[in-house]
């Protein structure tokens, strides 16, 4: 490697020692561009999508436009490690790895550095906002976006749970469609010795929870209704509450099967709120496509875990979770797949979370044979 290993570890755990939020990754944004100072890629594109970054190296020979993708941000959470690194940002924390995925693409680029491609074009994105599902659909609204859209797009995320080094994919359906859904009930106040002189939404919202709960058996396809979060009225006894909000996450393989499943918990809410005389509004927000890995970058995947010798484990259902990155596939050939770091591990979000140093260069190596298969 052109910089030593401890260099790259270096950074992982100084961007684990300041982490920003989604859509705050400007200094961030900074160290990393700091980091690339001294290659000689062909094009920076700054403040992408927002905060982003894209370095681009260009072959001499016509080719395939490949880009590997990692994150800034990270998480609202507080950091419960004990590690000489820990977050000095009160209420935030890397407890994803999206400091590990950055020293891996941060590794690539010093890889690229020494061996440029020879076709096409190579472009490194660090993407704002990945947590809230903001950052991949900023970015590719960006006017910029043009001069770097893809033939072919890769990701990696870290995977706890699974043995250290070992690729966890499939083709197809990866990683959950989600979406945070808010629903408003409407009600009127009173005084609480008079509560039949106002409409409490008290029973629509016990009855919308109940629903919800239960809503996912009406869909042969996978979906899962996870109720996070309701309120009803205020913190006062005189008074019988006039307004209630019920916030759950909707989750379905496939984003049509997520669409059907707003639409039916739309509808049945509805009709319990005009039963009770209530008025409801309904919001949304990160809201996550579903990411489907293409054939042809599964292929090229599981020859480069061949030409590697590591192991791949092709799983059979995707994961629950959601990862933006399922937007590139409506503009590239993407292939998104974890990384396992290590049967003991914490799961992400997890307070105790820190990401495994070891899998720094593997990530690098995985990459950089991805662009060997592609570009030279």
């Amino acid at each position: 490697m052109p910089r030593s290993l401890s260099q790259l570890i270096a950074l992982r755990q100084e961007l684990h020692r300041f982490p920003e939020l989604s859509g705050e990754e400007s200094a961030t944004a900074q160290r990393i561009s700091a980091f690339f100072a001294q290659m000689s890629y062909t094009k920076l594109i700054p403040k992408l999508g927002g905060t982003g970054l894209a370095f681009v190296w260009e072959g001499e020979k016509e080719g395939p436009t490949t880009l590997f993708r990692c994150e800034l941000d990270g998480l609202p959470i507080l950091e419960k490690g004990e590690v000489p690194y820990r977050s000095e940002m009160v209420g935030k924390s890397h407890v994803c790895g999206h400091d590990g995925h950055m020293a891996i693409l941060s590794g690539l680029g010093l890889y690229l550095d020494q061996s440029p491609p020879m076709r096409g074009k190579v472009v490194l994105l660090f993407q704002p906002a990945e947590e809230t599902g903001d950052g991949a659909r900023a970015v590719l609204a960006d006017p910029r976006f043009a001069e770097i859209r893809p033939d072919y797009a890769f990701a990696l995320h870290n995977l706890p749970g699974f043995p250290l080094h070992q690729i966890v994919a499939k083709p197809g359906s990866f990683a959950a469609s989600s979406v945070g859904m808010s629903i408003f009930l409407h009600g009127r106040n009173a005084h609480s010795a008079h509560p039949e002189a106002g409409n409490s939404p008290a029973q629509a919202m016990a009855e919308i929870i109940k629903m919800l709960e239960k809503l996912p058996k009406d869909f042969e396809d996978f979906t899962l209704v996870t109720v996070i979060h309701a309120e009803l009225g205020q913190i006062a006894f005189g008074t019988t509450p006039g307004e209630a909000v019920v916030r759950a996450t909707m989750r379905a393989f496939d984003n049509a099967v997520k669409a059907r499943l707003v639409a039916v918990a739309e509808m049945k809410s509805s009709e319990i709120a005009g039963k009770y005389g209530l008025g409801i509004e309904f919001r949304y927000q990160e809201d996550f496509a579903a990411s489907h890995n293409h054939p042809e970058g599964f292929e090229i995947l599981r020859q480069v875990a061949e030409d590697l010798n590591l192991d791949l484990k092709e799983v059979a259902v995707p994961f629950r979770w959601s990862e933006d990155f399922g937007l590139f596939s409506d503009y590239a050939k993407s292939m998104l797949f974890g990384l396992g770091s290590g049967l003991e591990q914490p799961q992400l979000h997890e307070p105790n979370f820190d990401f495994p140093d070891q899998l720094i260069p593997t990530g690098i190596s995985i990459f950089f044979k991805i662009i060997q298969k592609l570009n030279h």
